[in-house]
């Protein structure tokens, strides 16, 4: 039940990420027209706004990266053929991202408070809206990455109860 929680609320980023995309032609869109073409008037506006879009694309699209394991990781050691060794080298990934995710909602909550006290140049929008997305992220990574972890635990424990001995 948790996990299809979760998975329906990846979804839903899904969508959203999509829809920043197709929100980030619009003004990328009116840049290359107003630089190159001069049919638009050059508008400030437009480069912020393709900013704050792309901020929050890149940050909810790592979200969707650790909910679906493709997340960055760095292979140190070779492929563990054990049960138990399979859930150690998944397990420290695992709970390194979870310890990062913790340390960027500690410190992004600091940040986000720093961003709300920040008003953009063009668009004049509290830049809250840019800043928050770090803890946020950060706290949708902790709580992937814990269940994540919980999931591996539970199939180490099934696995080693269904083997014989």
């Amino acid at each position: 039940m948790i996990e299809r929680a979760l998975e329906g609320f990846c979804q839903l980023l899904r969508i959203l990420v999509g829809s920043l995309v197709a929100a980030l032609v619009i003004p990328v869109t009116m840049q290359v027209l107003a630089r190159y073409t001069g049919i638009l008037p050059s508008y400030l506006w437009t480069e912020e706004l393709a900013t704050f879009l792309f901020v929050w694309m890149v940050m909810l699209g790592s979200i969707i990266a650790v909910w679906e394991g493709t997340h960055f990781d760095v292979q140190v050691t070779p492929d563990a053929k054990s049960r138990l060794g399979k859930l150690l080298q998944r397990g420290i990934v695992l709970v390194l991202l979870f310890i990062f995710a913790v340390l960027f909602v500690y410190y992004g909550i600091g940040y986000a408070k720093f961003g709300a006290m920040q008003t953009s140049t063009m668009l004049q929008a509290n830049m809250l809206v840019i800043y928050i997305t770090v803890p946020l992220a950060g706290f949708c990574w902790a709580v992937f990455s814990f269940f994540r972890i919980w999931q591996a635990v539970q199939e180490y424990k099934l696995d080693t109860d269904i083997t014989p001995r």
